[in-house]
């Protein structure tokens, strides 16, 4: 009962709570997991990184060919409690704005693209900068970047929506730009083999592709489109092929049938027209004026369109 209940919310949860989740998993994995085999081993050196290091993003381009995966992966990997904390918090937080905005779909795409830029930025800066590589060859784990690309993308797609913080009201655009400011003072101050630079130029990769993303939305073009083809194509080789039932076809109806065919698709796409233009009127008036100005029946309904 209790596995069947389970199944049913993970099915039922969004792709929010999904990412949430399997980071979580990852991450007791890693941890229980090391534990286990120090207890058993007696080895007190063996670390979580040992059990995940096949995920992690190595700097090395001989390693990173070897483990080229890693350019996802590494965004489902913490070693620290505080560290998976505070990205999924900001996770949640800011993904409540995306989702009621745009489709799951989108959402994914914006989180799994965040993290790869962030990564390839990583691996470019310690490629080109010999300095970086003081300490030796560096690996890159975590979600923030991904994270980050969620947050700069609905700050910059709805600046002026409003968000609490703790006693304070402030701007979407205020929390990006605040928190990106704080990457780019953190990154100069960085020792090579103690600090965390890698993880901070990953940061910015993640945030310049959610503006980029956003900006490049308000003007039409969709960068995320061949992504989410991909991710389509990828989908569909897990999915089981449904044979095609067989039809009996009457040639006395066929004029009847084909007319009536014609007259469904004309409507259904004069539907699709009208709810898609209600949808483009109410992101324009939040992009505008910020989400708070929508009325309630404008949420819910964005909210419902999300949804399907």
């Amino acid at each position: 009962m209790a596995s069947n209940d389970l199944t049913y919310k993970w099915k039922t949860a969004n792709i929010m709570i999904k990412l949430i989740v399997i980071n979580a998993v990852v991450f007791l994995v890693g941890t229980l997991g090391s534990w286990i085999i120090k207890m058993s081993t007696g080895n007190d050196f063996f670390s979580s990184y040992d059990l995940l290091k096949w995920f992690v993003l190595p700097s090395n381009l001989g390693s990173l060919i070897l483990q080229v995966w890693g350019v996802i992966t590494y965004a489902f990997v913490h070693f620290g409690f505080w560290h998976i904390f505070w990205n999924m918090l900001m996770l949640y937080w800011f993904g409540q704005y995306v989702l009621n905005l745009f489709t799951e779909k989108r959402f994914l795409t914006i989180y799994l693209l965040g993290g790869i830029c962030g990564g390839i930025l990583f691996v470019l800066a310690y490629n080109i900068f010999p300095g970086l590589n003081k300490g030796g060859d560096s690996f890159l784990l975590g979600a923030s970047a991904a994270v980050l690309a969620i947050v700069i993308f609905i700050a910059t797609y709805t600046p002026n929506a409003e968000i609490r913080v703790f006693f304070f009201t402030v701007k979407l655009w205020q929390v990006g730009l605040f928190m990106v400011l704080m990457d780019l003072i953190q990154l100069p101050n960085q020792h090579p083999t103690t600090g965390n630079a890698g993880g901070l130029i990953a940061h910015i990769g993640g945030a310049a592709f959610g503006y980029l993303y956003a900006i490049q939305l308000k003007k039409g073009n969709d960068l995320g489109a061949g992504f989410e083809k991909f991710m389509d194509s990828i989908a569909g080789l897990f999915k089981p092929r449904k044979k095609s039932p067989l039809k009996t076809v009457h040639k006395s109806k066929k004029r009847t049938t084909t007319n009536t065919s014609t007259t469904a698709k004309t409507n259904g796409s004069g539907v699709k027209s009208e709810h898609q233009a209600k949808i483009d009127a109410i992101l324009d008036k939040i992009s505008k004026s910020g989400y708070e100005s929508l009325t309630k029946e404008e949420k819910d309904f964005l909210f419902k369109a999300g949804k399907e």
